[in-house]
């Protein structure tokens, strides 16, 4: 009986330790970087992104009515995996242009994601969004 309970309580700290140990590799895979070697690509470069947002930006109608006219900053982490999370209005226009921002900002395509030292790693972008009245 008491190899058994010894066996179940080395068991369960095993277990534990491995718990422990895949948290530990997921928070580090969780940092964020500034700045990293190979910083995060848009799929075909600047101009595509810039194509991009011109393309899919609709001026909303509120804003438009009262010529309203600003410049959103909006901050996003490219992933490993080349999709856009955590999505920040970090300098406001205008609510409806600010949510327009949003709303185009997560409907990208995957990016080509950012490296550090040949590893793909999660990369805080930063994008300024336009809007003027022609």
């Amino acid at each position: 009986m008491k190899k058994f309970i010894i066996m179940a309580l080395m068991a369960l700290f095993g277990l534990t330790t491995v718990s422990a140990q895949k948290t530990v590799v997921a928070k580090k895979n969780q940092q964020v970087f500034d700045v990293v070697e190979k910083m995060p690509e848009y799929p075909g470069g600047s101009a595509a992104l810039f194509e991009y947002l011109n393309g899919n930006i609709k001026y909303p109608a509120d804003a438009e009515k009262k010529k309203i006219e600003g410049r959103v900053l909006v901050t996003f982490v490219v992933n490993t995996d080349g999709s856009i999370t955590d999505i920040e209005v970090v300098k406001k226009a205008y609510p409806s242009l600010d949510a327009e921002a949003v709303r185009v900002i997560s409907g990208m395509p995957k990016w080509k994601p950012g490296e550090q030292k040949g590893k793909k790693v999660r990369v805080k972008y930063t994008v300024p969004l336009s809007f003027r009245l022609k």
